[in-house]
């Protein structure tokens, strides 16, 4: 807890707080809310041929996150960080997984700050081990569709782990990846998805003015399932506005486009877990991906009612 700091505004008493005096330590027996949880791990994205870095992002996203405006929503928790410091990543996977399903049995919202985006596999696994048979429906802002075939797991590989999984389970995989760049995912990509029923939307169709179309796209899969798992592969967003990742976009979605699109999945009241990832504060810029990470993290909170 020593990490969550910042200004206090004493003289302009309790309606003043920020995100630093409203966080609690993760205990038995508190009310349901949401749960900060870490996933300090950089080996799928080293197992990637990435930038390294992102195994420092749960500290610094925690940094970004302790001076914002509390405006209160669901109590807020800290439930510590999952380390990956011995290469061992599938072992790893589980003990996030772990970590997850025990934030959801106790009534709790993961919010989990990675790590690569190797984080998709525990934090699934862990929704899905407390899901009670639940149809998830997988909703992943990413630039790559993540859907690599590869001997390990890895950064690249999350979604084809979780759609082997879901076929070993004998459950539907279902999987919408918005932000899509043709320029970094292979016809071999395109063709995978393809194969495995998945939805998406291109980048270049998530412009501001198609934010309508986006719009619909992400009700009808929001309501064709039972539970939604958010994930927000940083690097989706402009280089200018997320400078902070192991692949920077050329091109990427605004974040005012990411930011209506998330904040309408957390209004739905199917959302059961959510996680920021490829954060690297080695390539952050005067802050500037620090911030923007905080703030689509605060968007998500922002919506959530009791």
């Amino acid at each position: 807890m020593s990490m969550w700091t910042g200004r206090v505004d004493a003289a302009e008493g309790e309606l003043a707080r920020r995100w630093h005096q409203a966080v609690q330590p993760l205990a038995a027996g508190v009310a349901p809310g949401i749960a900060i949880l870490g996933f300090a791990c950089d080996e799928g994205v080293r197992r990637n041929q990435g930038r390294t870095g992102a195994v420092a992002g749960p500290l610094a996203l925690r940094r970004a996150l302790a001076n914002l405006a509390w405006h209160p929503t669901l109590p807020l928790y800290d439930a510590g960080t999952v380390v990956c410091d011995d290469g061992d990543l599938d072992a790893a996977h589980q003990r996030l997984a772990a970590a997850v399903t025990a934030i959801v049995q106790a009534g709790h919202l993961p919010l989990v700050l990675g790590g690569g985006h190797e984080t998709a596999y525990g934090h699934w696994l862990g929704l899905a081990n407390a899901s009670n048979g639940k149809r998830i429906g997988i909703v992943n802002f990413d630039a790559h569709f993540d859907l690599r075939q590869a001997e390990e797991a890895t950064s690249g590989t999350p979604f084809a782990q979780i759609a082997a999984e879901c076929a070993k389970r004998g459950h539907s995989f279902r999987y919408l990846c918005l932000g899509v760049a043709e320029t970094a995912n292979t016809r071999a990509l395109f063709q995978s998805a393809a194969n495995l029923g998945a939805e998406w939307r291109l980048d270049s169709d998530m412009t501001a003015w198609q934010l309508a179309d986006a719009r619909h796209q992400l009700a009808e899969f929001v309501d064709s399932v039972d539970a939604v798992y958010l994930t927000i592969d940083l690097d989706v967003l402009p280089a200018a506005q997320m400078p902070a990742v192991s692949a920077p976009a050329g091109y990427g979605v605004d974040i005012s486009v990411v930011e209506a699109l998330v904040s309408r999945i957390a209004r739905s009241g199917k959302l059961i877990g959510a996680d920021l990832v490829e954060f690297n504060p080695t390539f952050d810029q005067d802050s500037h991906g620090a911030k923007a990470a905080a703030r689509l993290a605060w968007s998500i909170t922002r919506q959530l009612r009791r």
